[in-house]
């Protein structure tokens, strides 16, 4: 688990140093700091934009009594996605900003909770899970727990009081 965490470690901070000298030598030193400044500026607004959306769905999926699945994939979506924009670099940043993005992260959403549920299931090391199957359910209507009325056939329809018939 640690060794692929490890290896990321090392080895984005140089791809972000490699991709920002070759900006710097394009575009100059001043024009490659303010458009790294710049990016940060536009992902803070838009992520604040985005997160507070999702925190607004989120309640009123809780507030249906609705299960917010989508809401909660979205949340650690942008969540990560604006941890990215705080880090330095353009790769990162191009990245977080896609995660941020509505349209783009409604594309990762699928695999997001593929890779999400599968890290659930390892971590809670399948407790409970062997051998069955999870469905998912959605609630179309209830019904009343009112109690129903007696039943019409009990009744002779010559006795308006549902008495019954003396000889």
């Amino acid at each position: 688990m640690f060794g692929p965490i490890l290896l990321a470690l090392l080895i984005v901070p140089l791809i972000e140093l490699y991709v920002i000298i070759q900006v710097g030598e394009q575009i100059g030193v001043l024009p490659t700091i303010l458009t790294l400044i710049a990016i940060s500026v536009i992902g803070t607004w838009l992520l604040k934009r985005e997160g507070s959306a999702t925190w607004t769905r989120l309640q009123a999926a809780l507030g249906r009594g609705e299960m917010p699945a989508n809401e909660v994939v979205d949340g650690a979506l942008i969540l990560f996605g604006g941890a990215l924009l705080l880090t330095p670099g353009f790769v990162t940043d191009i990245v977080g900003l896609l995660l941020i993005l509505p349209p783009t992260r409604a594309a990762l959403k699928g695999s997001a909770r593929r890779f999400l549920g599968g890290w659930a299931a390892r971590r809670m090391g399948r407790a409970g899970t062997a051998g069955r199957i999870t469905y998912e359910t959605r609630v179309t209507g209830e019904r009343s727990s009112r109690p129903t009325p007696t039943a019409p056939s009990l009744q002779h329809p010559d006795d308006e009081d549902g008495s019954p018939d003396t000889g």
